[in-house]
């Protein structure tokens, strides 16, 4: 009798731990793919940014410069946020740095995406670009030359202008 006890708690620590492993895997959204429709969906409506943390020691409506705009909010994905606070050097795969530009005004003008995506453009620090207008029309994505060509600048801080992740 004692043997089928343990075997039977063993079977249903199994059922549960594998149902929480289903769980999570349920939970947690699979990141998207470069494209722009499918980045601005995942990042407004399936993990929607605004709800992320704020790029540590800024906060919202700091003050910003061309190209991005007068005053800037910065937000940053679950999967960024340990590798910029523990100065990892790096941002991780599928994580996001997402940038909400505004008019001097405070009126939003567009949001700018860097989106990491390993193997995607290595010698652009593999990040996926993204700018869409405040009503979501999408004005560059990809490779973007402009963004490459400035961010190159900071390169050894992972491309990332915002503050240091070294």
């Amino acid at each position: 009798m004692k043997k089928i006890g343990k075997r039977l708690l063993l079977v249903c620590l199994a059922i549960a731990l594998t149902a929480c492993a289903e769980e999570e895997r349920v939970a947690q959204p699979s990141a998207p793919e470069a494209e722009g429709a499918a980045v601005i969906q995942y990042i407004t409506e399936v993990d929607p940014y605004q709800g992320w943390a704020l790029w540590p020691d800024k906060g919202k409506l700091y003050e910003g410069k061309h190209p991005h705009g007068a005053f800037l909010t910065t937000y940053v994905s679950s999967g960024a946020l340990p590798a910029i606070t523990g100065k990892a050097g790096v941002i991780p795969d599928r994580a996001f740095v997402v940038k909400e530009n505004y008019t001097p005004e405070k009126k939003l003008a567009a949001v700018t995406v860097m989106y990491k995506l390993k193997g995607y453009n290595p010698s652009g620090g593999d990040w996926y670009w993204l700018k869409y207008g405040a009503d979501g029309t999408i004005e560059k994505q990809g490779m973007v030359e402009g963004c490459i060509g400035c961010h190159t600048a900071v390169k050894d801080n992972d491309w990332l202008f915002t503050g240091p992740v070294k």
